[in-house]
């Protein structure tokens, strides 16, 4: 993991009325969190963060670089993104998505699983989905039981927990 890594927080949806508001999916937090960071990348291009406000799946955001519809519209599709470096520091046991996909995983007696390929959450907490090497996949739940180690170098996943 390095510190200039770029994690994406949304995607320009579209516009959003006439004078250059756009709409955004968010990958985080919510609309509150993008208030942390002033400015963004937008493929390239520095983007800073006048307004951003909760809109019906995602937010509505206004920046000093988009004057009007045409721009935005232009910008449909860009993910905004910040440095890994930029983000609050965690706590214990807490972790970023973006730190735990890609990396490998092995069993709790030290056998090579996969890595992990994504994570979900469908409302009662966060899910493992590791990839094996033959491509096959399976989910765990990130909870001490199923998972009780991870860091940067790799995650250790309960042999009891595994397809």
């Amino acid at each position: 993991m390095t510190a200039d890594r770029p994690v994406t927080l949304a995607a320009i949806a579209g516009a959003h009325g006439v004078r250059g508001e756009v709409r955004l999916k968010l990958f985080g937090e919510g609309a509150e969190a993008l208030r942390a960071f002033s400015v963004f990348d937008a493929g390239g291009r520095k983007l800073t963060l006048k307004s951003v406000r909760p809109a019906n799946q995602g937010a509505v955001a206004t920046f000093a670089e988009i004057a009007d519809r045409s721009a935005a519209e232009a910008l449909r599709g860009a993910l905004l993104t910040v440095p890994r470096s930029a983000l609050p520091p965690l706590g214990p046991g807490e972790y970023y998505h973006h730190d735990l996909i890609g990396l490998p995983c092995v069993s709790t007696d030290g056998t090579p699983v996969g890595h992990v390929a994504a994570i979900d959450n469908f409302g009662a907490g966060d899910i493992l989905d590791i990839e094996k090497p033959d491509g096959r996949r399976f989910m765990v739940p990130m909870t001490e039981q199923a998972v009780p180690t991870w860091d940067a170098t790799g995650v250790t996943v309960n042999a009891a927990f595994i397809e």
